[in-house]
């Protein structure tokens, strides 16, 4: 299987400081993932190295099979955000872009598409000065999209949106990944990432913690069955003589911990009992993330 992103061994020191430690993941097109660890984990050293803005102390990293800075046309097959900061205040909007399509032999027709697809038109001519901050990440996403990249690498990309800039951010990923293209987003916003992403990689003092999808992870930790039944008290019986632990919920359905709905459905199935529903009902990102990143934060 070939991979739009692979880190291999990956390692960052800055003289005693491990920043990155011997990292390693593969991310596969098509999907949203969430980059997701603690202040200082390594996320944002890590995107550099992807991006070739730092140099590895060990291992390496490839973009589409190459070093990002071996890549032929890199502007038009990577598009990255890091920074929502790497403006000239005096240049306008639409300037700024301009700039960055001649630097890549883009036509200036491209910038207002992109100004469009951001939502930017109405602030176009204005000075970068005058922007907010959630206007100057939509300005770096906008230069992210000049190419019309298949890759994107965003560093905090919903830090100053509103609400409903949030919404769009996540709308807009969604439909950019549903072409077969990729992202891949460092965020806090564990809640905004639960439900945007598909896959997520989570790191702690630069080392991996876990890389999974969003559905495998949220059902495996802490998660349980959920059964609706007329006959709770025959299945909770059949359940417990499988050693699966059950609990009744407030609102009369029976809780099985730390089991699968294949696993409840076959026991359900063997005892003659009808099932109305089985969902599996997992612990939330955010719990998930404290869970697996909490051992190891020096106190």
């Amino acid at each position: 299987m070939s991979y739009v992103v692979q880190s291999d061994s990956l390692s960052k020191r800055y003289g005693k400081v491990l920043a990155v430690d011997d990292l390693s993941f593969n991310i596969e097109s098509g999907t949203i993932t969430g980059f997701l660890g603690p202040n200082g984990a390594g996320k944002s050293t890590t995107l550099r190295m992807l991006l070739g803005l730092a140099k590895p102390t060990g291992g390496h990293a490839t973009i589409f099979g190459e070093p990002y800075d071996q890549l032929e046309t890199p502007a038009l097959r990577v598009g990255a955000v890091l920074e929502a900061t790497d403006f000239h205040p005096g240049r306008s909007g639409r300037d700024h872009l301009r700039m960055l399509t001649r630097a890549v032999g883009l036509p200036d027709t491209r910038v207002d598409e992109v100004l469009s697809l951001v939502e930017l038109q109405s602030a176009a001519k204005r000075r970068v000065k005058g922007y907010s901050l959630g206007m100057r990440q939509r300005l770096g996403l906008a230069a992210a999209l000049l190419g019309n990249p298949d890759l994107l690498v965003l560093d905090e990309p919903a830090n100053g949106l509103d609400p409903e800039g949030v919404r769009w951010l996540r709308d807009f990923l969604r439909d950019f990944a549903s072409g077969g293209r990729t992202v891949l987003v460092s965020s806090h916003v564990l809640a905004e990432v639960a439900q945007t992403v598909d896959q997520v990689l989570i790191i702690n003092h630069g080392r991996l913690v876990t890389e999974s999808t969003l559905d495998d992870l949220t059902a495996r930790v802490g998660g349980v069955v959920r059964v609706r039944s007329p006959q709770l008290e025959q299945l909770a019986g059949a359940l417990q003589r499988e050693g699966i632990i059950t609990t009744m919920s407030n609102d009369h359905a029976l809780l099985a911990q730390g089991t699968t709905r294949e696993r409840v459905g076959d026991v359900s199935f063997a005892a003659g009992v009808a099932i109305y529903e089985l969902v599996t009902e997992g612990s939330t990102l955010e719990e998930i993330f404290l869970d697996l990143t909490s051992e190891d934060v020096p106190q």
